[in-house]
């Protein structure tokens, strides 16, 4: 299930979670929240940016760290640690 950010359309009459917007998950099929489900101030839907993958070196850093190792294919059947 997705998670949609909300917040308050008014900060002034909001309550401390939505005027500083808060997270819920919802299902694909469900209407999109109207008022705040704390204080029932009218909240709107904000636009998020995709989560960012992470790139392939800094999961090898994060192996390493972890104490994994790494192998490279340097030819059929043969292979070089790299870490």
């Amino acid at each position: 299930m997705p998670i949609y950010v909300y917040e308050a359309k008014d900060a002034k009459k909001s309550c401390s979670k939505c005027k500083d917007g808060f997270e819920i998950s919802q299902r694909l099929a469900e209407p999109k929240l109207d008022h705040c489900p704390y204080c029932r101030a009218p909240v709107q839907r904000i636009i998020q940016a995709r989560g960012l993958r992470h790139s392939e070196t800094d999961l090898n850093y994060r192996a390493k760290r972890a104490g994994f190792h790494a192998m490279k294919r340097i030819g059929k059947g043969e292979y070089e640690k790299m870490y």
